[in-house]
């Protein structure tokens, strides 16, 4: 039996691939699109079974080829680019996709375990997991709330765990092939190293000037989610994954910095200090952005705590330190 993991040479995935490996899991199933080919190196040190590309395993699926090898899917792959003009492609790649992996799992009485994403709340500014506060702004966030709503309709009568991860913005190591999406610690760590300087937005809707706030959670911890969620498959629901506080952009600039000068054995700066010194530069707030950009994110992790999940999440100071030193020392 094999545990199965989708998007499984991507950001969260490959993470996720790396974490059952750390618990000597190696019997897994990856399952990627390597159209974009770099992504292989995501799993150069990872251990596993086998490796089906994304439309052999879901003809697989479909067919009932695949049978019962399955002890559980972890589902992390998805079209997560926010600006993807091409609305069928999306569609077809987070919500049928997924659809088709959540009944091969009923099918099997199997744990089904699945990313979801913040984007379903849109521009509110209450995070629960209810149907009346979520509202996308983006096709993106669509094809994930779709696929919740009919989540919630097979969850009274379903054979198996379910349980859906809303990601707010993560962060960590595995992510440069996401390019213009990966995380802004990411960015700010590469404009810092090249230029000396880190580039944030302007303030808009109300907020100063790198002041828009989200909620930033390392992968680390999301691995830790959902490896909880593996090891006790009688919790089903639908559930934030964020740290549950909200900083600002900020923040992730002067950790950022701060970690690349105490590499270089300097002392460490405050915001102002970092902006007196050309350190942190503000730029004009992109036009096609504004009606489709989340100005302030923070998880409500009630649910997660009342599911029986008590660990402790990495502020972005701890977070992003670790985090650069993983891409200063190449791992």
């Amino acid at each position: 039996m094999y545990i199965i993991v989708t998007g499984a040479a991507g950001f969260i995935g490959s993470n996720i691939v790396r974490g059952l490996n750390e618990r000597g899991i190696t019997e897994i199933i990856a399952v990627d699109n390597m159209k974009q080919s770099g992504k292989f190196r995501n799993l150069v040190d990872c251990e596993i079974a086998d490796y089906f590309d994304k439309t052999e395993f879901m003809d697989m699926l479909t067919s009932n080829t695949f049978g019962s090898r399955g002890a559980a899917v972890l589902h992390q792959g998805a079209c997560s680019d926010t600006m993807e003009p091409d609305g069928r492609y999306m569609m077809e790649n987070n919500y049928r996709y997924s659809m088709t992996l959540l009944d091969y799992c009923q099918r099997q009485g199997i744990p089904f375990i699945y990313a979801s994403s913040a984007s379903v709340y849109g521009s509110g500014e209450v995070f629960l997991e209810s149907r009346k506060f979520e509202a996308p702004l983006n096709v993106y966030g669509y094809s994930k709330f779709l696929f919740d709503q009919a989540v919630r309709k097979k969850m009274t009568k379903r054979s198996a765990q379910i349980a859906g991860f809303r990601y707010f913005n993560v962060y960590g190591a595995g992510e440069s092939h996401k390019g213009r999406m990966a995380s802004v610690a990411y960015h700010f760590y590469n404009q810092f190293r090249s230029t000396g300087s880190v580039k944030l937005f302007e303030g808009c809707s109300g907020y100063g000037n790198g002041e828009q706030r989200r909620d930033f959670i390392s992968v680390e911890d999301v691995v830790k989610v959902n490896l909880h969620f593996l090891d006790h498959p009688e919790i089903s629901g639908i559930f934030n994954v964020g740290t549950g506080a909200s900083e600002p952009f900020n923040n992730v600039a002067v950790a950022t910095i701060n970690a690349c000068l105490h590499y270089e054995g300097r002392e460490p700066l405050n915001l102002t200090e970092m902006k007196e010194r050309g350190m942190i530069q503000y730029i004009p707030f992109p036009e096609d952005l504004k009606k489709q950009y989340q100005s302030f994110t923070e998880a409500d992790i009630g649910e997660l705590r009342r599911s029986g999940y008590v660990e402790s999440f990495l502020n972005v100071d701890e977070g992003v330190s670790r985090y650069v030193g993983q891409l200063l020392s190449g791992t």
